[in-house]
């Protein structure tokens, strides 16, 4: 009798980590709505990304053909005109529904991870596990974003093997002859270090910035409860799009050289290239480019493209959490209160 009792006790102590109930539904959120925050920020960086990606993937062994990012827009768009800043972006709007979807999703399921296991109970976790998120979250995504990036790549810098034109099928197909399935993943480390990396700092930026901002909200506060943004915890638009903002700048600033590196990969016209040379690497390429430019190589494009990424991922990050709040408060108040209210996190104007 000791003994069943003993192990009714036993059963009734062990409670197991459980995630957090209607994952489904909140899966589901972070697909549709991180597409639609992704594509809608790949409309407002696209030229600029064509620009950076056309500086990165000038051969280090020839004349510079553009002097930097002006004189690069000034040259594609005497070229090509307006059109030509945004070829191939078929590939890069898909690429930004996935990579976004896929960024916020998994960041989201690795933080319920954790609370479920190593912070049990823990409600707000700390920075450092919110950074190994983003990381985690990074990696993940890097494995879906490299083939979409290398059909990028390639249709903002034509080869000679397609002329000025080259489309996204006949590109597809040309990698697949040449180089099989693993051609996709062509420049997959240097993906993988920009986006573990970059991913920490994308996040990791913009939760940084809002923990500032509701510090400085709750000093400033007023005694009554007159402002909500204060109380409950949630920014102020404003102080969304600067942390966005941050996070941007902080994504593509700490981790462009692999990003560099990765570009110039992908590009690599293997028509070209001579009988029974051997295959250029992520660290060959590397070399090669540290030994004819150095660090300015390395960072080449990287002013446009910070300049292009801080009202993307402001952008980006508003329309999510919009989104994301506005769905929640139709869910959860009447349709009298819910007219004429636009929401941000949990703050309504």
């Amino acid at each position: 009798m000791a003994t069943a009792d003993h192990a009714i006790t036993v059963n009734e102590a062990m409670e197991l980590p459980a995630l957090p109930p209607n994952q489904g539904v909140e899966a589901m959120k972070d697909i549709v709505f991180g597409s639609s925050a992704g594509m809608a920020g790949k409309l407002i960086e696209y030229p600029f990304d064509t620009v950076k990606v056309r500086l990165q993937s000038q051969p280090e062994h020839l004349p510079l053909r553009y002097t930097g990012p002006l004189d690069c827009f000034r040259q594609s768009f005497r070229a090509d005109g307006f059109k030509g800043l945004y070829r191939g972006i078929s590939a890069p709007m898909t690429g930004a529904a996935v990579e976004t979807s896929c960024l916020f999703f998994s960041y989201r399921i690795i933080q319920d991870a954790l609370r479920a296991t190593v912070f049990p109970g823990v409600e707000h976790l700390p920075f450092a596990a919110l950074l190994f998120s983003g990381a985690a979250s990074g990696s993940i995504t890097s494995l879906a974003l490299t083939p979409i990036e290398l059909i990028k790549c390639r249709m903002q810098v034509p080869s000679e093997t397609f002329g000025a034109q080259p489309r996204p099928l006949a590109l597809v197909a040309d990698v697949f002859r040449r180089e099989g399935l693993i051609g996709f993943w062509r420049g997959q480390l240097g993906t993988l270090i920009r986006e573990t990396g970059g991913s920490a700092a994308w996040f990791g930026g913009y939760e940084g910035v809002s923990m500032l901002f509701r510090k400085y909200n709750l000093k400033n506060a007023p005694t009554t409860a007159t402002s909500t943004a204060s109380n409950d915890g949630a920014l102020f638009i404003h102080q969304q799009l600067i942390a966005g903002a941050t996070a941007g700048i902080s994504y593509n600033f700490l981790f462009y050289p692999a990003d560099t590196i990765k570009s110039r990969l992908q590009t690599e016209d293997i028509s070209l290239r001579q009988p029974g040379a051997q295959r250029q690497t992520f660290w060959s390429v590397s070399r090669a480019l540290w030994r004819q430019q150095g660090l300015k190589g390395m960072y080449r494009g990287c002013g446009i493209t910070c300049a292009r990424s801080a009202p993307s991922s402001a952008f980006i990050f508003s329309v999510y959490e919009g989104l994301r709040s506005f769905f929640w408060i139709n869910q959860h108040t009447s349709p009298r209160r819910r007219r004429g209210m636009f929401c941000f996190q949990d703050y309504c104007i």
